[in-house]
């Protein structure tokens, strides 16, 4: 998913508009139902989406897919000026935009995990606390499997890089050796 710049424009602007509002949680959680609803369905991906649909076909399916949600009139609102500036189309970069600058408010970094198999309860506890440490921050693990890595892990979050993966370890060992 490619986040151009208008994207980050208009995430910033509802954003902004959650905030004087006091309802950046509640925006963000009525944004993420409407990014999982247009996900799940083509036919709705299809209407919003596609520009040979009718703008009044577009802000007409947009008010009844924000009353099923329940949204708010700031979201509705939203919605219909993204649909008259034709930028419908970038909504699952404006909800990840959106989202990023949520959880930035709220203090929570969101930290990709790369496992080479699944993490036990408890192993995801201990890497949550030890990121949080490193941070200094609220942590939310987002985890991946890549059997690839052999064994260990490899933590994102921001731009540090934390890699315990056993491939990487093997690499650094293999460079060492070669130069004796």
């Amino acid at each position: 998913m490619a986040r151009t710049s208008a994207a980050r424009r208009y995430a910033k602007a509802l954003f902004f508009l959650a905030r004087d509002d006091g309802r950046i949680a509640e925006v963000r959680e009525e944004v993420e139902r409407l990014g999982r609803l247009i996900a799940e369905s083509p036919e709705l991906r299809a209407v919003l989406l596609r520009p040979l649909h009718p703008v009044a076909e577009r802000r007409a399916v947009l008010g009844a897919v924000g009353e099923r949600l329940g949204a708010s009139r700031l979201l509705k609102h939203f919605l219909s000026f993204l649909v008259d500036q034709r930028r419908l189309v970038d909504w699952e970069a404006i909800e990840a935009e959106y989202v990023q600058l949520a959880d930035a408010a709220a203090g929570l970094e969101r930290a990709r995990v790369t496992s080479a198999t699944p993490l036990s309860d408890a192993q995801r506890a201990r890497l949550q606390r030890a990121l949080e440490q490193k941070t200094g921050g609220r942590v939310q693990l987002e985890v991946e499997i890549d059997p690839m890595l052999v064994g260990g892990a490899v933590a994102q979050v921001g731009d540090m890089v934390y890699d315990g993966s056993l491939r990487t370890q093997l690499r650094q060992l293999r460079a060492s050796l070669a130069r004796g």
